[in-house]
């Protein structure tokens, strides 16, 4: 069932998706980098991974199967092992009693194929199906995984309690390790990790309390408990932490940080671990980073209309500063590396110096700053500029230091990424005023500075409604609603004749849980242009509000319109927007 590349290059220009001339210069580009042309297509955003899977579906004759809303049997789906279906991206939907159709990213998989039809016996009818599709049929393993899991972490730890009777404070470090390395604990500290992975979970937070031990997930931005576990098993769980990350086991009174990695169905997931003595005990904070994400672009981050223009104009440049602003985990490396995927070709040299490495990046050269042997992000970006490089991302301008020489080596013939930790793009100015750089050199730098945050994305669980007109009233006194609509007419998102009253928006259904209402998180933008008359306002040491006043009037749709504009496409709520811009 191989796709042949002319098969699939004569479909793709019949069906008028993508231009002759498009498709002929993906091939080309493929041919020169060893990528078939589907890949090529995708990655340089002229068709989605849906499109593609699609139109293989046809060429090959083999049904698609779309089960992104699709509620599957769960006596069907686990004919097929989790860690079979997770690895060889193969699940089962439908049985009948000679026939078990299953949905598979790669039909051509035949040792999956194989194995499923010895396991269960039946004839297997291969379907293609897409990525968001595969991610929604496996994430419906866990409900039985967290029920599974929660049985076993309790049973795990009822054997522990006759372990770690003796106060914390008098447990030696031998003591300790042992108990780390206790059989019980290691599948309790697993358990805790892998259910984080499959729950897609950013953060996992360890807090004792008075009487028990608490666990919880961050989860598209929200903590949700996880387990409650009970308090006696404390010590040995962040012992256990300790010992992965290389911590120092006997020392609760100061913070530790520390990094351990491990690999999980292929997937790797780097964890940064921050400890903290608190009057309960020791608190641990997890992060969770998986390396092996990519294959973003910006349209897939929600950029959109102008301000995408404005940042495909920016990384033309071959010099100057291209900003991203917003609080922790609100996307700012996401976007970062994903300029860098666009930017890295064979002809120029891309460094980074960062703090973690997030994401793992061919033909980059990504650097870790080390500040406990001096290695900091000053002293890695002066070496930095020393390596012959065209294009540097530095993971953030934290103090002058940083500050002037990101600034320096954008003068110099370089273009420089980074991020800085503001609420608005606007306040990116002067904050670096703040760290003693000089207005003049800021306005010969900057090209722009993105805003950002992240809202929770509406699955297919949700309903159609219409604003009141108290509703719009009171909606117009945060937002400029005539300024949106004119965006909205201008991208074709609305008619021209269509008023806020004629324009849907969207809710979770009556009766659904914010589990199953929203699921993933989308950016909500602001970019910022450095025009001659927000330079001369720099130059005359204007402030935050008066470059902001001035970017609207130049075009420029805040966070807070770019949500709005979201929520009338379905994206999101106007709820979720105005929850996270008022955070």
């Amino acid at each position: 069932m191989h796709i042949e590349e002319t098969q699939l290059k004569d479909f793709i220009i019949d069906s008028g998706l993508v231009s002759r001339a498009e498709v002929l210069a993906a091939a080309k580009e493929g041919e020169d980098i060893g990528e078939s042309l589907g890949r090529m297509l995708v990655r340089n955003g002229k068709i989605t991974e849906d499109n593609l899977r699609r139109m293989q579906a046809y060429v090959l004759g083999i049904p698609f199967v779309d089960l992104k809303n699709e509620k599957l049997d769960f006596d069907v789906l686990s004919l097929i092992p989790e860690p079979i279906a997770r690895n060889h991206n193969i699940v089962a939907f439908r049985k009948t009693d000679s026939i078990l159709e299953v949905a598979m990213l790669d039909t051509e998989d035949l040792t999956a194929i194989d194995f499923v039809k010895k396991k269960v016996g039946l004839k297997i009818m291969p379907r293609l199906t897409d990525g968001d599709s595969m991610k929604s049929a496996l994430l419906q393993y866990q409900k039985s995984l967290k029920a599974e899991f929660g049985d076993l972490i309790q049973k795990e730890a009822s054997s522990l309690k006759k372990v770690s009777d003796e106060p914390e404070e008098n447990v030696s470090e031998i003591a300790l390790k042992k108990l780390a390395e206790d059989v019980p604990v290691v599948r309790i500290v697993d358990t805790l990790l892998k259910h984080a992975i499959l729950q897609d979970a950013s953060d996992i937070h360890i807090e004792p309390m008075e009487t028990e031990l608490l666990v919880r997930y961050r989860i598209d931005g929200l903590l949700h408990d996880a387990m409650v576990l009970p308090k006696n098993i404390a010590p040995s769980i962040t012992a256990r932490i300790k010992v992965l990350s290389s911590l120092k086991l006997d020392e609760k009174r100061l913070p530790q940080d520390g990094r351990f990695k491990i690999d999980m169905n292929g997937e790797k997931v780097s964890f940064r671990v921050s400890t903290l003595p608190t009057y309960y005990g020791e608190k641990t904070v997890m992060r969770l980073l998986r390396e092996t994400v990519s294959g973003f672009t910006l349209e897939k981050l929600y950029f959109h209309g102008d301000g995408l223009d404005r940042i495909h104009r920016a990384i033309k440049s071959t010099t100057g500063m291209i900003l991203a602003t917003g609080p922790t985990g609100s996307g700012k490396t996401t976007t970062l590396y994903t300029i860098l995927d666009m930017l890295n070709t064979p002809d120029v040299n891309i460094s980074t110096i960062e703090d973690p490495v997030e994401y793992q990046m061919k033909r980059i050269n990504q650097t870790q700053v080390r500040p406990e042997i001096g290695f900091t992000f000053s002293a890695g970006l002066r070496t930095l500029v020393r390596q012959d490089p065209d294009i540097i991302m530095v993971g953030e301008i934290r103090d002058n230091e940083t500050a002037s020489l990101a600034i320096n080596a954008s003068l110099t013939g370089h273009v420089v990424l980074s991020t800085l930790h503001t609420n608005s793009a606007a306040g990116a100015i002067p904050r670096l005023i703040d760290m003693k750089v000089e207005p003049f050199l800021i306005v010969s730098t900057i090209n722009i500075i993105i805003g950002q945050r992240l809202v929770r994305r509406l699955t297919e669980q949700k309903e159609k409604y219409f604003l009141s007109q108290p509703e719009i009233d009171t909606l117009g006194k945060s937002v400029n609603l005539e300024k949106i609509l004119k965006v909205l007419v201008e991208e074709k998102v609305v008619g021209k004749n269509d008023t806020w009253a004629t324009i849907p928006f969207y809710r979770p259904k009556k009766g659904v849980t914010d589990a199953e209402a929203y699921s993933g998180r989308a950016g909500i933008h602001e970019i910022l242009k450095a025009s001659p008359a927000i330079k001369e306002i720099i130059i005359k040491g204007g402030t935050a509000a008066d470059i902001q006043l001035q970017a609207e009037k130049e075009g420029m749709l805040t966070m807070i319109e770019d949500g709005i504009f979201q929520a009338v496409q379905g994206t999101t709520t106007i709820e979720e927007v105005l929850r996270v811009i008022s955070e």
